[in-house]
């Protein structure tokens, strides 16, 4: 926290830097809210208005936040996932270093919808398994999926459910899933939706349906995930 007055490099861009190694530090980094400005003026010596224009500087980058009346916090890290290739939700965690939490898992016998019918194949209101997962790292969750179950599979509900879950029909059934389709849409949260991502009902969610195939084509999983949109990128990738 101290900056050099020798240095050429002037005094807010010195701070600058010393606040972007605040922001990636493990007790900032989840999104706390910075020291009051003129406490941190008084630690690195510097006015104000010379700190205003190292934080003025991160705000625009996004990777501070002001809130009137509460004072400048770290911005919440997104997560960015894309097209290019397919993986499961586990795995495009574990690729980007976080620590799956289950915060709720539940098993239920629900009948097909019109959509899901036709994807399966099967009658509307035929009974599929469902399961249903809030999902998110240490500190929130921040996703909340639905999975509808081919019935020709033959799952039973009694499966080890907290494996991951493509890992788990692999090994324990012997399902292997090669393809999926994607929709994504956005939308304001609601009541439900919003009670169990810990929001307002008003913020936006990104909604993410997969429809999941085995590597015969065969439909194993119709998926919907409601994702935080402060936590949650999704890129596309194309090529002329």
């Amino acid at each position: 926290m101290v900056l050099n007055r020798k240095s050429n490099t002037p005094l807010h861009t010195q701070a600058e830097q010393v606040l972007r190694k605040l922001i990636e530090s493990d007790e900032y980094k989840s999104g706390k809210l910075l020291p009051k400005e003129v406490d941190l003026s008084r630690q690195l010596h510097i006015s104000r208005n010379t700190l205003r224009q190292a934080t003025t500087k991160l705000v625009n980058e996004g990777l501070l936040e002001r809130k009137k009346g509460v004072g400048t916090k770290v911005a919440r890290r997104g997560i960015s996932v894309g097209v290019k290739n397919w993986l499961s939700f586990s795995q495009e965690m574990k690729m980007l270093g976080i620590e799956v939490k289950n915060y709720e898992l539940h098993i239920s016998y629900k009948g097909a919808t019109p959509e899901i019918a036709s994807f399966f194949g099967i009658n509307e209101g035929d009974r599929c398994l469902v399961l249903e997962r809030l999902r998110g790292n240490k500190d929130n969750p921040f996703v909340y999926f639905i999975s509808y179950f081919n019935p020709a599979l033959g799952l039973t509900g009694e499966e080890n459910y907290v494996k991951p879950l493509y890992e788990m029909l692999e090994h324990d059934k012997g399902i292997v899933v090669k393809t999926s389709k994607e929709e994504i849409s956005a939308r304001l949260a609601g009541e439900a939706i919003a009670a169990k991502l810990e929001m307002s009902p008003t913020d936006p969610i990104l909604i993410r349906k997969r429809f999941v195939y085995d590597t015969e084509g065969v439909p194993v999983e119709y998926n919907q995930g409601y994702y935080r949109s402060d936590s949650f990128t999704y890129t596309i990738e194309a090529t002329r």
